[in-house]
């Protein structure tokens, strides 16, 4: 009898395996990637004790151990271990993020892990075999966006390393990055992602002024850099958003006949080079800022338009940010603490 039972266990065990054949694979490589990077990190306080680390590298790493400590004393952010140590990626990417949506509706494809549950991206230590995924996706008919991150968050359950490419980031882009990250170790809601990345990006920026205000004044240069550059990152934001409103629009009017054709695909992609080619109205007069976005404009127009995938990042994260806004303005008066604290009864996280 027992051995009927330890023999059904191992034939549901080989039939697990099978089923989940593709998840168990994705799983190693994640992990492996993890773990190869978290074996190769050295301790902050050796990296600032090695001479041959330049001194900008090092002040850098000093300015990341303020944010994170400004993140937990002003905005409530949970204490981690989080960027006590240093990993060199001798100038290479380490991840690489898959986003994908239907053909024809902004409508972003969902993969489910166990867990931490559903995503509207997917990560990859491994880029064989990001693009190995990517071309499954577009063998199904979806628009797919492939791109390196800069960085991502374990939730706290490992200690996050500062990636040597976080130095070469100006000081507000960084405060924003490391609050962003933070935030995600200090409420994630499963199955939610544009809820946890939006409100991510929201204490990213909005901490990040209040950063540069504390260390270097209502009138420092950083300070200034950084709202000019998230006024035109906001409006190119918001531009994208309203032109997901367009592109939902014009989807609308091919009806239930989604099948791919090249009057649609005509239409659309038509639609979307005048959304990317309207950008030069942001923050007109700006000489600069008109120069790039024609330039992006003029590389598009060579046979790289993006696709709906493009958009489904501004949903992501960005879709909520009025929402948050007026929350923690009318509602808690600004105290980061009191509304961090009512998020976290709100939502159960992981």
């Amino acid at each position: 009898m027992l051995k009927k039972i330890l023999l059904a266990i191992l034939v549901i065990l080989i039939l697990l395996g099978i089923y989940y054949k593709d998840l168990l694979s994705y799983g190693w490589m994640q992990a492996s990637g993890q773990i190869g990077i978290l074996m190769n990190v050295q301790d902050v306080e050796d990296v600032l004790k090695d001479p041959a680390i330049p001194d900008s590298a090092k002040a850098t790493i000093r300015l990341i151990a303020e944010i994170k400590q400004f993140g937990v004393d002003s905005l409530g952010l949970k204490p981690s271990e989080n960027y006590t140590t240093f990993y060199n990626q001798h100038g290479k990417p380490l991840i690489w993020l898959i986003t994908a949506s239907d053909r024809y509706k902004i409508n972003a494809y969902k993969w489910n892990f166990p867990v931490i549950g559903s995503f509207p991206y997917k990560g990859f230590f491994d880029s064989t075999r990001a693009v190995s995924e990517e071309k499954t996706m577009i063998s199904q008919g979806f628009d797919t966006d492939i791109g390196e991150v800069s960085a991502w968050s374990t939730l706290g359950y490992l200690k996050d390393p500062i990636l040597s490419s976080m130095l070469r980031r100006k000081v507000g882009s960084l405060a924003n990055l490391i609050l962003h990250e933070l935030t995600h170790g200090t409420l994630f809601v499963k199955s939610n992602l544009e809820l946890n990345e939006n409100l991510a990006s929201f204490v990213g920026d909005q901490g990040a002024i209040r950063f540069l205000k504390y260390k270097y004044g209502l009138d420092s240069p950083e300070l200034r850099t950084y709202e000019y550059s998230k006024k035109f990152n906001d409006a190119y934001s918001g531009h994208m958003l309203r032109g997901i409103g367009r592109l939902d629009s014009l989807y609308k009017t091919f009806g239930k006949d989604l099948s791919p054709n090249a009057r649609k695909d005509s239409l659309k992609n038509s639609l979307i080079m005048h959304i990317l080619s309207d950008a030069d109205t942001l923050l007109a007069g700006n000489r600069t800022l008109t120069n790039k976005n024609r330039q992006a404009a003029s590389r598009w127009q060579a046979g790289n338009l993006p696709n709906n995938a493009y958009f489904i990042s501004y949903q992501t994260y960005k879709s909520k940010q009025n929402t948050f806004r007026e929350e923690f303005q009318n509602k808690f008066q600004g105290n980061f603490k009191n509304y961090l604290a009512y998020l976290k009864q709100k939502y159960p996280s992981l």
